[in-house]
């Protein structure tokens, strides 16, 4: 147990401690009279590690020091994130789990992801989804783990996966570059990189994130994310050469918003939010009669439509940092901190 820095003034409050099975639970001494009961797991992204999310989670719980207590996860660090979304998921569950045996008091959970960790995090709370049936206290909604779902917050995610139709910025929009890296994504990215780009093909079975965008068998994908009381996509809007502004946003092309410099001092990076509402099965067919999207990649954004989301659109385009945009919207680095009004902005609007 030691103090964390990383989060400016106030550090002296932050405390922080490695789990026998894996993973940083972070607190503050300032709580004033009982044990915080709302877990907030934090999830990083490919190639990451549970200090990527350092910043965040020491102003969470400087500013929230009676109602949270986050657990950084590690269970997927490094090299282990090209296992593929399934095994990163199964992980992710699994450290879930053994954080809440370890802390009775708990009564809340919520996740924030960040890129191919929103995938993982989709992936475990499907597996930890209790439905109403299974329980037994008079719950009308599911439950994750047993535990009330609140906020799931992605940060430029890849919902959409990231084959072609400009979804990976790098490439350049070029539907050669973009057949190429489907192609040989798997020599570099394992088979997480099949998952991104939906080559892969398990026994038959669909792409994993087609799968993903509905109730597929035993695995309740869609009302695992339903169970919580919000869901949140926050999505790099341009300079992002690694996630795409649409698949990170969860929408059509004809969907992206036009969008304008913020004049909000404390959120200059916010230029973009919206709320959209769940759309149920007429109503998504509806929507997808004039689409320029594939078929494929349309599937997976009706299925998550039958849940809302509110999305909130980030541009650093003005920054010397920008081409690092990735990065800097979860102030993965100290020295990269213009991304510190996105992470107010998560905390503002977080519901305990």
């Amino acid at each position: 147990m030691g103090s964390v820095g990383g989060g400016g003034g106030g550090d002296e409050a932050v405390r922080a401690e490695e789990s026998a099975s894996g993973g940083v639970d972070v607190w503050s001494d300032a709580v004033s009279s009982h044990d915080p009961d709302h877990l907030l797991v934090m999830v990083h992204g490919i190639l990451g590690s549970n200090a990527d999310w350092q910043y965040a989670a020491n102003e969470f719980v400087k500013q929230l020091p009676d109602d949270v207590i986050v657990h950084r996860s590690e269970k997927n660090m490094n090299t282990l994130t090209l296992d593929g979304v399934d095994v990163m998921g199964e992980r992710l569950a699994d450290e879930v789990v053994d954080v809440i045996s370890r802390k009775p008091e708990l009564t809340k959970i919520s996740f924030l992801a960040h890129s191919v960790g929103g995938l993982a995090a989709r992936y475990a709370i499907a597996k930890l989804y209790r439905h109403p049936n299974d329980t037994f206290k008079g719950e009308t909604k599911g439950t994750i783990c047993g535990l009330e779902a609140v906020n799931f917050i992605t940060v430029a995610t890849p919902h959409l996966g990231s084959r072609g139709n400009n979804q990976v910025p790098l490439l350049f929009g070029s539907i050669a570059m973009e057949n190429v890296a489907s192609r040989v994504v798997h020599w570099i990215f394992r088979r997480t990189g099949k998952h991104l780009f939906l080559t892969d093909n398990d026994e038959g079975e669909p792409p994993l994130l087609q799968r993903m965008a509905e109730d597929y068998g035993d695995l309740y994908f869609i009302s695992a994310l339903r169970a919580f009381k919000r869901r949140v996509a926050y999505a790099n809007a341009d300079c992002d050469h690694i996630v795409g502004w649409r698949t990170s946003s969860i929408r059509r092309n004809t969907e992206l918003p036009k969008w304008e410099e913020s004049i909000s001092e404390k959120y200059p990076h916010i230029v973009h939010e919206e709320y959209s509402e769940e759309f149920d099965d007429e109503r998504c067919q509806n929507s997808a009669t004039d689409c320029d999207s594939d078929i494929l990649e349309e599937k997976m954004v009706t299925g998550l439509r039958r849940v809302s989301w509110e999305k909130v659109d980030v541009s650093f385009h003005t920054s010397m940092q920008r081409f690092a945009a990735h990065s800097i919207i979860q102030v993965k680095y100290q020295f990269m901190n213009e991304g510190a009004d996105v992470i107010q902005h998560i905390i503002d609007h977080f519901q305990v």
